[in-house]
């Protein structure tokens, strides 16, 4: 889910940036060191929006920078169990298949694509269903939903996804489904 949130951190001016206005200096370097960090408590930081708050302006003993304590306003993405979302097969492995969501990638193993077996087509790349009616493959756009969610930092996160129940998966394969279903309630209402 994307937000927009209140934070605040102590962020490093570089020398260089000495003499420059204080305020655009703080805002590049928290561009630079804030933008695209995955945050435990925030997720992934998009965007810097406003800095509200600068204080202090401390130098510390061996380093030439400048340290300021910082409030500030920035968009950030942070996935929700049980979300459900949409987005693009970037890669596809004999284990499963990885899904960008946004600015992550999100696994979705092959025992949680679809309730078929599904086996890896290595030719063609691509999961195919044992039935031969449904492929997965890179460049295809799905909806699923997370059913496991760990955001530590840029080293240890992980997004695990699956696509196996109604209104899930494919468009095309939600789309079948619901014929599937069409029919079936077509027999009921026939007995």
């Amino acid at each position: 889910m994307y937000k927009r949130l209140d934070m605040s951190d102590s962020i490093r001016v570089p020398p260089e940036h000495l003499g420059e206005d204080v305020n655009e200096s703080v805002v590049g370097a928290l561009s630079k060191n804030v933008e695209g960090n995955i945050f435990e408590d925030a997720g992934v930081v998009l965007a810097v929006e406003e800095v509200t708050s600068v204080e202090g302006g401390k130098i510390e003993p061996e380093d030439a920078g400048i340290h300021y304590d910082v409030e500030f306003t920035a968009i950030a993405y942070q996935p929700e169990l049980q979300e459900v979302v949409e987005g693009e097969v970037v890669d596809i492995t004999s284990f499963g298949a990885f899904i960008r969501i946004g600015p992550l990638d999100g696994l979705c193993h092959v025992s949680q694509i679809m309730d078929e077996y599904v086996n890896m087509d290595e030719e063609n790349n691509m999961l195919v269903s044992e039935e031969g009616e449904k492929t997965l493959e890179i460049g295809d756009f799905v909806t699923s939903r997370m059913i496991a969610v760990s955001m530590k930092n840029q080293d240890s996160n992980k997004i695990n996804l699956t696509m196996r129940q109604p209104g899930l998966g494919k468009e095309e394969w939600i789309e079948l489904y619901e014929e599937e279903q069409a029919e079936e309630d077509d027999e009921e209402g026939d007995n």
